[in-house]
Formats: C-alpha cells, structure tokens, sequence
C-alpha cells in the first residue's frame, strides 16, 4: 500500500463484526495469485479482528474488527467540506478499509479463480486478523469450499477455544499455524497470547491427523533469538513434521499504520540479513525440516 500524509477521518460507529449474521464475514482483502500460502496458485480472504497485540504486525487493519475509513491527503481535491463519505468523493481520495460480505458472494468471488486452482493444485487460504474470531462463517464457507472439491487452508495463532479450532481444522487441508514467543509470561504481556493454549491446540491437532505447517516468524528483539527458535524445535521433534517456514521481518506495513494514525513500534528496526537468519535455517535444516524461507 502506498503511503502518504494522511490523517484518520472518523466516521458513524459501523457494526462489530461479532454481532454480525451467521452467514455474513467481514473482510479488508481478497489476494489472488497468492504463491506464499499453501500449495500452488491460491486465494486468500484476510478477515477483520484479531485479539493479539504483535508489535510487528504487517496488517495493523486487521486488528480491529471495525471498518475505517481514511482520506489519502494526496488524492484530495479539497472540493468542499468534507461529507466523509466514501462512496461519494469524486477523487477516491477516501477509502473505506474492511467491508461486509454474503457467504455466497464470497463463494462467487473466489470461484472466479477456480481455473488457477484446478491447473496448479492450489485453492482458498483463509488468513486475517485471526479466522478464528469468525469461525462459524468460516467454517461453513470452508465446508462449501470442500464440497466443490477446493483445496483449503487457515492461517492461524491457534489462540482460541479447542474445540471451534478443531471443528474449523477439519474442513482443512492443511494449517499454517504461527508459533511466536515461546515463554508464556512474555507471550502474554507483548502478545496478549495464552501460550499453554496454543501448544495445546497445536498437539490437538496433530492428534486429530490435520495436517500442519508451523511457520516462525523471525523478529529482531522478540523471535529472531536463538534460544526461543530452540524451544520451538523442541516442541516439535515429537511430531516429526517435514516442514517449517520461516517468515523474517520486513517494514512492509510501516505505510498502514500511517495511514490508520496509529503509532508503529517497529520503525527503527532493520530488517534481518541473511546473515543473520542463516544459523536459525541451519538449526531447521539439522533437526530434519524442510525449509521455506518467506512469505
């Protein structure tokens, strides 16, 4: 997303995305082509909301379950008062981020990819925000989806209710499944994330033979640490899964957050060199995994 100076335009309180109608979701994203979530040429719905607090993360509007609306200042024209109004300004200049949608208009907008799915074994990755927050409409979106004999995915902290995760999990395909700060006490204070939970849910659905994928992501300050990658692999070598991927930081979001008028933690820091990635790589590579690198 391209930044500019822009400063956050309030709009009418919009309805939370909880008390929305069973077979209604809300989104800030479709991403077609995607190559980086699941196997071959895919499409992944972000959903709106997400109950952690990751400094790092490169989607601030997924965060809050609401619809923002923003005026990019470069685009305006200034042609009178503001009505604040997105659907009304004759320069686009405002943008509404996040909107609600049927679950078979969103059946038809990733149909429309299906050729892309059938040639490339690829399929629908539900990511977010955390899916998790939206589960019964993800769940009945996904079983659709299984029906038409799509490949599916999730993309998830894990962080939740055992069992909404498992009945989500087995209108799956696979699960890419996030393993972050591994010490409970700092998981909770920088990530508002109940660690023992997510350890549990993720030995749960190993146990329910869902297959998973557990990606890292590598964070200077907080996961591109030694000793937290080593708890990781200990975590996993009881399941002897055949793959990890490894998401190192970037400053992709830093433009969101300005665009949302939010303050970003992470401006000062440098994205890590391959250098620097390479001993936790090499770590992956000696406990056995197969390695993917990005993201």
């Amino acid at each position: 997303m391209t930044s500019f100076a822009v400063r956050h335009i309030s709009s009418n309180p919009p309805t939370s995305a909880g008390r929305l109608p069973s077979n209604m979701a809300r989104i800030f994203n479709i991403q077609r082509y995607s190559l980086n979530d699941g196997g071959g040429i895919r499409t992944v719905v972000f959903f709106k909301g997400c109950p952690h607090t990751c400094p790092w993360c490169a989607n601030p509007e997924s965060i809050s379950n609401q619809i923002h609306i923003v005026r990019r200042e470069a685009k305006c024209l200034h042609c009178q008062p503001c009505l604040n109004n997105a659907d009304e300004c004759p320069a686009a200049a405002m943008e509404r981020i996040g909107r609600d949608i049927s679950l078979d208009d969103l059946l038809k907008e990733v149909l429309k990819d299906d050729v892309f799915f059938r040639s490339s074994g690829g399929g629908v990755t539900l990511s977010g925000g955390e899916v998790l927050m939206q589960a019964p409409f993800a769940r009945q979106f996904l079983t659709q989806l299984k029906h038409l004999g799509i490949n599916t995915a999730i993309e998830t902290a894990g962080d939740a209710n055992t069992t909404t995760l498992i009945e989500l999990a087995k209108q799956c395909d696979s699960i890419l499944f996030d393993l972050k700060i591994m010490n409970e006490e700092r998981a909770k204070n920088l990530l508002n994330m109940h660690q023992p939970r997510v350890l549990r849910n993720f030995t749960r659905l190993i146990e329910e033979g869902i297959p998973l994928i557990p990606r890292v992501p590598l964070i200077p300050g907080y996961t591109l640490d030694v000793d937290n990658f080593q708890a990781i692999l200990k975590f996993l070598a009881p399941f002897k899964l055949p793959e990890i991927h490894l998401l190192p930081f970037h400053q992709f979001g830093e433009g969101k957050y300005r665009l949302l008028n939010r303050p970003y933690k992470m401006s000062d820091v440098v994205a890590p060199s391959e250098a620097e990635i390479e001993p936790i790589r090499q770590l992956a590579i000696k406990a056995g995994y197969r390695v993917i690198t990005g993201g």
